[in-house]
């Protein structure tokens, strides 16, 4: 298999996670590609429209994205129990995938508009209202943590990827302040070898 990978990509981590977690890792070769909303890198694209990562090539040559997409194909691929088969426990990690991926878009929103936008045409409310959807997916997390503590699937692995790309790009904002119970979950799920091993490049 082959996958368009960015390091410091937080959708990429949660794949290479699951492939970690499911003994898949050594089975994906790593293209590196620079996916930019505004430079498209024309690599991605001849594989992927959309030009984002990450983007997984099958063995068989099919081309599968986005990272939700790709998590489900390696879980089912190793016939591993990431994700949940039974109702409630199914939806109930597949919403917390929704969540976290929701509260990534807001904080890459964020982060474009820091890196990617002019700086006369950057609007700080914008930042700030992409942020609080970070904010808010945080206190639901504070106020549900008994949910992460009990289970290890495709809802908390793309919680910790959440967190951690807080921690990676939003170092400032402190959020263990404000959840005390998901910073302990977190200093402890931090440790599985297969979040120490997708660990972002520090700059």
């Amino acid at each position: 298999m082959k996958m368009y990978f960015s390091p410091s990509s937080p959708y990429v981590r949660k794949c290479l996670i699951v492939a970690h977690e499911l003994g898949l890792q050594d089975r994906i070769e790593k293209l590196p590609a620079s996916a930019h909303p505004v430079h498209r890198d024309r690599a991605i694209l001849a594989d992927n429209p959309l030009g984002q990562v990450p983007t997984l090539v099958t063995d068989d040559g099919q081309v599968l994205y986005d990272s939700r997409v790709i998590c489900e194909y390696l879980d089912a691929l190793a016939q591993g129990g990431l994700f949940p088969q039974e109702a409630p426990l199914r939806f109930a990690a597949l919403t917390q995938q929704a969540l976290a991926d929701g509260m990534l878009a807001g904080s890459l929103l964020a982060r474009y508009e820091d890196t990617a936008r002019p700086e006369p045409l950057r609007w700080a409310d914008w930042r700030a209202g992409q942020l609080d959807k970070a904010a808010t997916g945080l206190r639901w997390m504070e106020q549900h943590a008994g949910q992460l503590e009990a289970h290890w699937h495709i809802g908390t692995i793309a919680l910790a990827c959440a967190l951690g790309y807080l921690d990676f790009r939003f170092a400032d904002w402190a959020w263990r302040a404000q959840a005390p119970r998901v910073a302990d979950w977190f200093a402890g799920v931090s440790e599985r070898p297969s979040l120490a091993a997708t660990l972002p490049p520090r700059a």
